[in-house]
């Protein structure tokens, strides 16, 4: 990976030589190590680990995960935030497992849209609830940097499973949740 990058600064027509740059291949490999780290992790572990009984069946809302995510097609920054919800049907999952979940799918290079989808169904799988819904609201950095340049558009998707999909009252109580601001 490190000749590969040193390969892409003699492309643009930079000086290999240049302080700034020497120590440059190893940065970036260890940053595309990180940021591509959900590769190496399993959705359904992380939840296993964190599992409890429950007799509670209301919503459960986290919401506001921010992620950064690498876009497939350019290898350019995503940056967002994604709001999940599920309703335990006998059991919860540890509040801190939902952003570790958001973190295991963000971190691989992405399509918003798949994101969305792998995101529902991990936490689908796992729990087995009585419905999940995940919505992921994204800037991509390959429609502001590039191409169409579009500063601040943001991009809207959503997976719905079970309860969610099937009764309008159970999305739209979702939807008003993640939609309103309980703290300023």
């Amino acid at each position: 990976m490190e000749n590969a990058v040193k390969e892409i600064l003699q492309h643009v027509g930079e000086d290999l030589d240049r302080e700034g740059l020497q120590d440059t291949p190893k940065r970036v490999r260890k940053a595309w190590e990180f940021m591509c780290g959900g590769y190496k992790q399993n959705a359904h572990e992380i939840i296993n680990q964190a599992l409890f009984t429950t007799t509670n069946d209301e919503m459960v809302v986290v919401k506001d995960i921010e992620f950064y995510s690498m876009c497939e097609h350019h290898m350019l920054p995503i940056i967002g935030k994604v709001h999940v919800a599920y309703i335990p049907d006998g059991k919860v999952v540890g509040l801190s497992k939902i952003p570790r979940v958001v973190d295991v799918f963000a971190r691989r290079l992405q399509i918003q849209e798949q994101l969305t989808e792998q995101i529902c169904d991990a936490i689908n799988d796992a729990i087995k609830p009585k419905g999940v819904a995940v919505v992921v609201d994204a800037r991509h950095m390959c429609m502001e940097m590039r191409g169409v340049e579009k500063i601040c558009s943001t991009t809207v998707t959503s997976a719905l499973r079970g309860l969610f999909k099937k009764d309008k009252k159970t999305k739209d109580e979702f939807l008003s949740i993640i939609s309103s601001s309980f703290r300023k």
